[in-house]
């Protein structure tokens, strides 16, 4: 019996196994498609690798597939690619991390906007400000 799929809800997946699309990029010598982007046809190389990656689980490999292409066509927006660059690769992490778990309408993609601000969020340096040390005396 075939399942149903509903494009305009794309079924979130687990981080780890989101992870395995970049890990075939980075073997592949293209570790940064997030900010060179990748054409239609390594785009599709791709996503046959992560058929056969994912071939004893057909209910992860289409939204996997669909939620790496919807995160590469997110981080053309200057704001995402810009923080990559300033922040380094924790922000794979945290693109990862988030694309796993956002939700998807694969007409519409990720929001931007949400996007940028859960990585942003997950790799912010630490604010930590030092106050002065002030005593404070009680008037007698």
């Amino acid at each position: 019996m075939p399942s149903q799929f509903n494009l305009d809800d794309v079924p979130s997946v687990n981080a780890a196994d989101f992870k395995v699309p970049m890990d075939l990029l980075i073997q592949r010598g293209h570790g940064l498609a997030l900010i060179t982007g990748l054409t239609e046809s390594e785009i599709r190389a791709l996503e046959s690798e992560i058929w056969n990656a994912f071939a004893d689980q057909p209910e992860v490999r289409l939204p996997i597939a669909l939620r790496f292409r919807a995160l590469l066509h997110v981080f053309a927006a200057r704001r995402l690619r810009n923080l990559l660059l300033e922040r380094g690769f924790k922000v794979l992490t945290a693109a990862l991390i988030a694309a796993s778990e956002q939700r998807l309408n694969t007409r519409f993609g990720f929001s931007a906007h949400r996007l940028f601000l859960a990585i942003d969020a997950a790799t912010a340096p630490s604010q930590r400000t030092h106050l002065p040390q002030t005593s404070f005396q009680a008037a007698a």
